[in-house]
């Protein structure tokens, strides 16, 4: 439980400080932080195996680096679009991806990355590596139509993916229930035979314990499962969204009731780990968090030249 707490720390304390560089200018665009949804990408990334398996996500990606074990300060680089950013400073908060991971992005276009996703799935079959794509997507994604194809493929060829639908209860502005005809999210692979389990996205150990589940039946060559993931975003949609259509009451009664570093640290001290480990170990994540930053800051802007590479042509 104290690396699922640590991991989870590690991205809350990672994700505020980008929102401080954001503030400073030293982050430029879009910039989707995970604060509020920790649990989501810790819980099931833990039981994934880091370059057997593959993970794809959306714009909202910084969480799922975290997660899947990339480095901090590749990351913060990346965000400050620096050469020395896992992207080489050319993909930003949205656009980042590390293949020695099995990571695959960072994509931008709402609900993209799930095809993507089941062309990740495809291969592992294909390839017979015993892989399993994990494939993100959010509550407003879960209403694009690439989606139903990519469940009607993935179940046809009973492909080795988890569709996992981090409904976080609001698409940029819009509400669940205002946008979805059916807002039981689990639900919606039904019709393409594909089981779905709803689960509480804030309680990290209920995550873990259904992605476990999810990868048995998976990997079991059963074909692929839907994972909805209730949990809350505390900040706006992105960095220059001031979230007006919810209030301020409704965001602190979920932290207050639901925050997922709180819920599993009150498990870690009825365990007996002491208060005493607990802040050594912030200290430890926000020196991590520090660094990371300095990192950023002190390293070179991309030369001139790196626009032309990672191009499909490079000489002209």
């Amino acid at each position: 439980m104290i690396d699922l707490y640590r991991q989870m720390i590690l991205i809350r304390r990672f994700e505020e400080r980008a929102g401080q560089l954001y503030g400073l200018g030293l982050i430029g665009g879009f910039c989707h932080l995970y604060i509020g949804q920790e649990a989501v990408a810790v819980g099931l990334q833990s039981a994934m195996t880091v370059g057997k398996d593959s993970v794809i996500t959306g714009y909202r990606d910084h969480g799922h680096m975290l997660a899947y074990g990339i480095d901090p300060k590749v990351i913060m680089a990346e965000l400050t679009g620096r050469a020395a950013g896992i992207s080489r400073g050319k993909g930003g908060s949205m656009h980042m991806f590390s293949v020695e991971h099995g990571f695959y992005g960072g994509h931008g276009i709402v609900g993209a990355q799930v095809s993507l996703g089941t062309g990740l799935a495809f291969k592992h079959k294909y390839t017979g590596d015993g892989g399993v794509c994990l494939a993100y997507f959010g509550d407003g994604a879960a209403n694009q139509g690439q989606v139903y194809e990519s469940f009607n493929m993935a179940e046809l060829w009973k492909l080795p993916i988890i569709f996992v639908i981090e409904n976080n209860q609001y698409a940029m502005g819009t509400s669940v229930n205002r946008a979805s005809a059916e807002d039981q999210l689990y639900r919606r692979g039904e019709s393409f035979r594909i089981p779905g389990m709803q689960v509480d996205g804030m309680d990290v150990l209920a995550v873990h314990g259904a992605a476990k589940v999810a990868l048995e039946r998976v990997r079991g060559g059963k074909g692929p499962v839907l994972l909805e993931l209730k949990t809350y975003r505390y900040r706006g949609h992105s960095m220059s969204d001031p979230a007006k259509y919810r209030s301020r009451e409704e965001v602190q009664a979920v932290r207050e009731k639901s925050d997922p570093i709180e819920l599993l640290k009150k498990e870690l001290e009825a365990a007996g780990v002491s208060e005493d480990e607990l802040k050594t170990l912030e200290k430890d994540i926000r020196r991590i968090v520090q660094d990371a930053a300095d990192f950023a800051e002190q390293a070179p802007e991309p030369e001139l030249f790196e626009l032309y590479t990672d191009v499909l042509v490079e000489q002209y």
